[in-house]
């Protein structure tokens, strides 16, 4: 049975097929082919078998996000089925999965991989979304040194001092580091290589939003979590549909003025944190 006879789609490219991707990858890929790159190619089936049964276009590929011609071949690879629209990064590690190393290589170095390939790819009028995190806003980089971080090209970051010296101190430092890299990264495509391109890029950092990779988090340290959730204004959690949601919102037509900027949704609790009603630590 043939459930869709169209043949001229726009693409929605997806690396990271986790909940939060999905979710966005579903709220905004009716009548789109949808690519999903990933590592894992049990989560690849898994994913896509559940995008078809619910009417879906769905086509995959492994993606090492690690590798930067990997990237490439993906963002490449998705640019031969239509004009690719949109293109959402959710690959990343959290701080209680990875060693300070390998979240610098994913979480910073990848991404940066990713926002440079997808750059050379954009249809006009696209829209790129990378998922960073509220851990962006928890770790003041001084002014000269995100200067010199977004001026530095994707290979040469992790030999930067600064991510020598800090963030591989540990993997709190990395994750918090990474993830404000990840506004920069998209600040530098938005004003270079996705302007020349006539596309624009975003980020999103959400707060905590329960995913089944979450759970690592809370059972390494609930209590901390618990203490953030209570102090917040929404004194609840977030969900990936949330997320999905505002990106749609993002990644759409009514954002075509919106590029280089970060949509913090996290209940409030960067705001207890910076007036004193919840302290880290």
């Amino acid at each position: 049975m043939i459930f869709d006879r169209n043949n001229q789609k726009e693409v929605v490219a997806l690396l990271g097929a986790g909940s939060m991707g999905t979710a966005i990858a579903r709220r905004i890929g009716a009548g789109k082919k949808i690519l999903l790159g990933d590592i894992s190619e049990k989560a690849l089936e898994r994913v896509s078998e559940d995008f078809r049964r619910c009417g879906y276009d769905v086509e995959t590929l492994i993606v090492d996000a690690l590798h930067k011609d990997s990237v490439r071949a993906f963002a490449h690879w998705a640019a031969q089925f239509g004009p690719v629209r949109c293109f959402i990064d959710t690959a990343g590690a959290s701080p209680n999965q990875a060693s300070p190393e390998h979240i610098v290589d994913l979480d910073m170095v990848g991404t940066g991989y990713a926002v440079d390939a997808f750059g050379e790819v954009m249809a006009e009028g696209g829209a790129g979304l990378i998922i960073s995190s509220q851990a962006a806003y928890m770790y003041p980089i001084p002014n000269d040194i995100e200067l010199q971080l977004v001026q530095t090209p994707t290979e040469e970051l992790k030999a930067v001092p600064f991510i020598q010296e800090v963030a591989m101190q540990n993997s709190g430092f990395a994750y918090m580091i990474a993830k404000r890299l990840n506004h920069l990264q998209a600040q530098r495509a938005a004003a270079t290589s996705w302007r020349k391109r006539r596309a624009r890029i975003n980020t999103i950092s959400p707060g905590i939003i329960v995913t089944p990779l979450a759970y690592d988090e809370f059972n390494a340290n609930g209590e901390g979590y618990q203490r953030m959730i209570d102090a917040s204004a929404a004194q609840r959690v977030g969900t990936s549909d949330e997320i999905a949601e505002a990106a749609a919102f993002l990644l759409g037509e009514h954002a075509r003025f919106i590029t280089g900027t970060d949509l913090l949704i996290d209940g409030g609790v960067i705001a207890a944190i910076r007036t004193g009603e919840y302290k880290l630590g």
